[in-house]
């Protein structure tokens, strides 16, 4: 009788899962929107004390940043739901099936992409190899999400629930999410080689091999060969809006900001890159579009903070 109940619990948790509407960027309610900004808050702010795990959330339908009702670690707010989409498929992935017969495992569903990477991952050394770069993508053959993001030990493994790194507490972080067509995904792969990420968990099946190649290799731990040493691509997100993805490889030495953003957007930059004991770079004002340091962060509510409380690292025209 036990076995007979834990197969019909599978059977039915298999059955949500393959029920699911289609993988999106998710909002503070649970419903799909185009893009999300989520801007994590420094435990101090200004010498104020805080929980560390506050955050402010911005969308298309929200007019400015809105202090969250969640906290960043819990499930309800808007980066939990998003990442449950991976962490509910692959728990019922990993339950096993026992009749009295045999037993058999059912594995990920050979129906959606995901990867998982980050320069600092979770339960890993840091290594010094890889691209200073973080971030989950995940998606089928109709859409998925591409989240990039400034937190270090993040997110957990797949077979671990969601949850937030108590060492991403301290300091501010921002993490954006973006909801694509499929057809975008091809281009964001090539993104991603010149990013070279520091892959800690991915499933590629092979029914997604002949359009997404260069992440099949990524997730296989090989890299794949690029042409330039700097990538900018248009992409355009399910709702068509139009973003520009900056990637650059190892071989480019330049202020990504002041030489390479500001020049080809047309416009001057405030850049807020978390200005940290010796990292501070010198202005260049030679160029036609200038690039200033942000010192101090002010939001909605009001939330003011140092930029050396911030590890968000961001840019605004």
């Amino acid at each position: 009788m036990l076995m007979l109940f834990r197969l019909c619990v599978c059977m039915l948790l298999l059955f949500l899962s393959f029920s699911e509407a289609a993988i999106s960027c998710l909002n503070e309610d649970g419903q799909p929107v185009d893009w999300l900004i989520i801007y994590k808050l420094p435990i101090y702010k200004m010498e104020v004390k805080g929980s560390g795990v506050d955050y402010m959330y911005l969308d298309p339908s929200v007019m400015d940043f809105q202090l969250s009702k969640h906290t960043v670690n819990s499930s309800k707010g808007a980066l939990g739901r998003t990442l449950t989409q991976l962490y509910s498929r692959y728990t019922c992935a990993s339950i096993t099936l026992c009749t009295v017969d045999d037993c058999t495992f059912i594995f990920p569903s050979n129906g959606s992409v995901y990867m998982l990477y980050n320069d600092a991952p979770p339960e890993l050394k840091y290594p010094s190899k890889y691209g200073h770069t973080k971030g989950v993508l995940m998606f089928d053959h109709s859409q998925g999400f591409w989240l990039t993001h400034s937190v270090p030990h993040f997110p957990p493994f797949p077979d671990i629930n969601y949850s937030y790194p108590s060492t991403g507490k301290y300091y501010g972080q921002t993490l954006l999410c973006i909801t694509y067509n499929y057809t975008q995904f091809p281009q964001i792969s090539w993104q991603l080689a010149y990013l070279n990420p520091r892959v800690y968990n991915c499933s590629v099946p092979m029914a997604f091999h002949p359009d997404i190649a260069v992440v099949a290799q990524i997730c296989d731990g090989e890299t794949p060969a690029i042409k330039n040493r700097r990538s900018l691509q248009k992409l355009k997100s399910v709702l068509a809006q139009t973003f520009s993805s900056f990637a650059k490889s190892h071989n480019y030495v330049d202020d990504i900001y002041t030489v390479w953003v500001a020049q080809a957007l047309g416009t001057d930059l405030l850049v807020e890159s978390w200005l940290h004991q010796a990292h501070r770079l010198p202005l260049n004002c030679s160029l036609p579009q200038h690039v200033m340091n942000i010192d101090r962060v002010c939001l909605p509510g009001p939330q003011m903070f140092r930029s050396y409380e911030d590890h968000s690292k961001w840019c605004v025209s």
